[in-house]
């Protein structure tokens, strides 16, 4: 594959960072449309793993992160925004990470495990930080989630993960696929 100039590199990851700032920006004010955000700007983000720019990549990411940030106001935008940042945001690299440079399948079973742990993790963070902020103490089923979270977390988050895994597995592939019958 021919080598992207670094101005190519800095204005895609502008053109990015911007549809990424600007998606998850409308899912913080709507709230039916933030798992939409989030996955307009995991997309986005994948275009610059297609062209196997990662330095672009992490630029664009912190660039939407806080771009977003400033837009929704700090005090809304963690409690929106917190998924994205410890999850979300990062596992497309981790994939592409793991689909360039893992070979043996044992490496791949292992990727798995830590990625499913990272994000059994980010969805802990998550309960921990907007429990008190959506006001979760006050559901029916509080204390049973309260009591079980942990195998709750590590079963129903494991199996979720490992669709969602393959999913955005078979969504680079078709960027991919979709990039290369496009010219620069």
């Amino acid at each position: 594959m021919k080598r992207q100039s670094r101005s190519f590199e800095i204005a895609l990851a502008a053109l990015v960072c911007a549809v990424g700032a600007v998606s998850l920006t409308l899912g913080s004010f709507v709230d039916f449309l933030l798992a939409m955000g989030y996955m307009i700007a995991v997309f986005a983000l994948m275009v610059l793993l297609t062209k196997r720019l990662v330095r672009g990549y992490i630029l664009a990411y912190v660039g939407m992160v806080i771009l977003a940030f400033l837009f929704t106001g700090f005090a809304m935008g963690i409690f929106q925004l917190l998924p994205f940042v410890a999850f979300f945001g990062l596992h497309p690299l981790a994939n592409w990470l793991q689909r360039e440079y893992t070979k043996r399948k044992p490496l791949h079973l292992l990727w798995f495990v830590l990625k499913a742990v990272w994000f059994d993790l980010s969805l802990w963070l998550a309960w921990v930080v907007l429990e008190e902020f959506l006001g979760l103490a006050d559901i029916y089923w509080y204390d049973f989630i309260q009591d079980n979270l942990f195998l709750l977390l590590s079963v129903g988050g494991t199996l979720v993960f490992a669709v969602y895994d393959y999913m955005i597995f078979l969504c680079q592939r078709a960027a991919d696929g979709v990039m290369r019958r496009l010219r620069r």
